[in-house]
């Protein structure tokens, strides 16, 4: 009995600890990495402590909402997820997705608006907590990095014209569009306030200065410290600079989302926005650091992990989150052994937020302003755009196309467009597969087979070889049909087709269907088709359906060598004797 269940048994363990790996790396913990953890906590602490304030303001929430989101989420998706060192929590990109979603339902600012972002949270997290119970893992590899650069980029543009009234001082709208915000923008111009201006560019220069001084210095919180001096020295609360103010001194408490039919229903879509937009930023970090680290990542369980931090999350007041890479980055470098430093670092802003809360108290929104346009320009990957922009048209349409998109539609549906526009070129792509006239490009034996258009060969008039890169499927088969039509019309009788297979990954029954086709035309006109170099896990799909039989067995040749070797003894004589190019070793000597 006890044989026979400790197998079960052992399997059923290993499951338990893929679902929960801090079972696994907690047995690793010791003084020593429990040192380096508290060291890198204490440094992401301060270092999201500024991040956290910032975000929640972008995401139009009160301050402290983005420090309980930097204290929840990143222990639950620590416990959960596979990385060691990733560190989730608020992110820039996520939060003004968050601000544009729930606006949209609810007006900003309302007792209402705080519920709704709730429930989004909550959305977010059941939908990729689904995909990773479901082993969706790899669907996030369908999301295109030209999306991800083009949508952060929009967000950029619009995370810092959300923050130039602070910077100004000028009164814009709650909920304007981004035209319209610049165009209120610029015809006050003339209005604007130049304390906040001076606030601003001060903590903008003084984050500049420090960042090339002394790196180690948290940058951003230098900047704030030098902002809120000038404003003092300025004494910018007598000149209309708002202040921050005090947080509240709580810790997360129990929340309720809005959990109304009406509400759910309205923000669906872009809780399925915001899950796969959090998605792609956490693996996405997460494999990054993992190639520094050396660490396996699980992006099953990094789904599971970011689902289960967004649902518990919903429940105390967070809002949504993701992985950060500013964080993630500062954690692995300040010598982070496990997600004990995520832990440490949540404890530490508790203790931060319930004895300090008057941190932000003297902190000027043109201060914090100043910081979040210089996260913005952080966001903008120009290197990246740069180098889409000149390298590939359909890359850089799908760039181009979900960037704007950011700007003039709701921003959940500009991820969905730009998906739906890389998903449209690769099913173009895979459509339309190259085929290409190939000849020998030396009589050397194991025959060199290269492009006739590109290196100007010579080719036999009795043997036409093409080679088809891609896989022959319902959705290539006119293409390929036409093509080899259109080769075949121009070929003189008794001459035979012999394609080269070695790029053919697969051939479904209409792919089959359609050779099948083909060497029927072909047989009627006098001409002859072979394959050569078939893949064998492809041979034997053909096989199994009973195609190769159809398409008869002896026109399949392993190598190039094989079938030249054979089909050279189905040429007309005569021919080869008058023919002056010889093409292949192969070719029969003159008589």
């Amino acid at each position: 009995m006890n044989r026979n269940s400790h197998p079960s048994t052992k399997r059923l363990a290993e499951r338990i600890q893929n679902l929960m790996p801090f079972l696994i790396w907690g047995r690793t913990l010791n003084k020593q990495s429990l040192f380096a953890d508290f060291l890198a906590g204490l440094t992401g602490a301060i270092v999201v402590l500024p991040q956290g304030v910032a975000y929640a303001l972008i995401a139009g929430l009160p301050a402290e909402f983005g420090l309980y989101t930097a204290i929840v989420t990143p222990v639950i998706a620590g416990l959960f997820g596979s990385s060691l060192h990733l560190i989730s929590g608020p992110t820039a990109a996520i939060s003004i997705v968050v601000l544009s979603i729930v606006s949209s339902v609810v007006p900003q600012g309302t007792e209402a608006f705080i519920p709704v972002v709730l429930t989004l949270t909550l959305l977010a997290g059941i939908i990729q907590l689904g995909m990773g119970l479901a082993r969706m893992g790899t669907l996030v590899n369908f999301i295109s990095h030209t999306v991800v650069i083009g949508f952060t980029a929009g967000a950029a543009i619009l995370i810092a014209t959300s923050q130039l009234k602070h910077a100004l001082g000028i009164s814009v709208p709650s909920g304007s569009s981004f035209f319209t915000s610049w165009q209120v923008l610029l015809s006050n111009l003339s209005s604007a306030n130049l304390y906040s201006l001076t606030i601003a560019l001060v903590t903008i220069a003084a984050t500049l200065i420090i960042k090339k001084v002394n790196s180690k210095i948290p940058a951003m919180l230098f900047g704030m410290i030098m902002g809120s001096i000038a404003c003092l020295l300025l004494n910018g609360a007598a000149h209309n600079v708002p202040l921050v103010g005090a947080l509240s001194g709580d810790l997360p408490i129990l929340s309720l989302p809005d959990l109304s039919g009406s509400t759910i229903s309205s923000i669906i879509p872009g809780a399925i926005a915001i899950a796969i937009l959090g998605l792609v930023e956490a693996v996405s970090i997460a494999r990054a650091i993992a190639i520094r680290s050396g660490q396996r990542i699980n992006g099953n369980q990094e789904f599971i992990g970011q689902g289960l931090s967004n649902i518990v999350g919903s429940f105390f007041s967070c809002y949504a989150g993701s992985g950060s890479f500013t964080r993630t980055g500062v954690n692995y470098e300040t010598g982070a052994k496990t997600p004990m430093a995520a832990i440490f670092a949540a404890l530490i802003l508790v203790v931060i937020l319930v004895f300090v809360p008057e941190v932000t108290a003297y902190l000027p929104l043109p201060a914090m302003a100043g910081a979040i346009l210089l996260i913005a320009w952080n966001l903008i990957d120009s290197h990246h755009i740069a180098q889409i922009l000149r390298s590939n048209k359909q890359e850089a349409a799908i760039l181009i196309v979900t960037f704007v998109s950011t700007l003039v539609v709701e921003l959940e549906f500009s991820i969905y467009l730009g998906v739906l526009l890389s998903l449209i070129f690769y099913l173009k792509r895979t459509a339309n597969p190259r085929i290409m006239e190939v000849a020998p490009k030396s009589l050397e034996q194991g025959t060199d087979l290269r492009s006739i258009a590109r290196f100007k060969l010579d080719e036999c008039p009795q043997i036409k070889i093409v080679r088809i890169d891609g896989s022959i499927f319902f959705g290539a088969v006119d293409h390929i049909q036409k093509t080899l039509a259109d080769l075949s019309a121009n070929l003189p009788e008794k001459t035979h087709l012999l394609i080269m297979c070695n790029g053919i990954n697969f051939i479904d029954i209409a792919g089959a269907e359609m050779l099948m086709q083909e060497s029927s035309r072909l047989r009627k006109q006098g001409q002859f088709m072979h394959f050569c170099a078939l893949k064998n896990t492809v041979k034997d799909e053909l096989s199994a359906n009973n195609y190769l039989e159809k398409l008869g067995e002896e026109n399949f040749y392993p190598t190039i060598d094989d079938a030249l070797s054979k089909l050279v003894t189905m040429l007309n004589i005569k021919m080869c004797n008058n023919c002056t190019t010889r093409v292949f070793s192969q070719c029969p000597k003159a008589t």
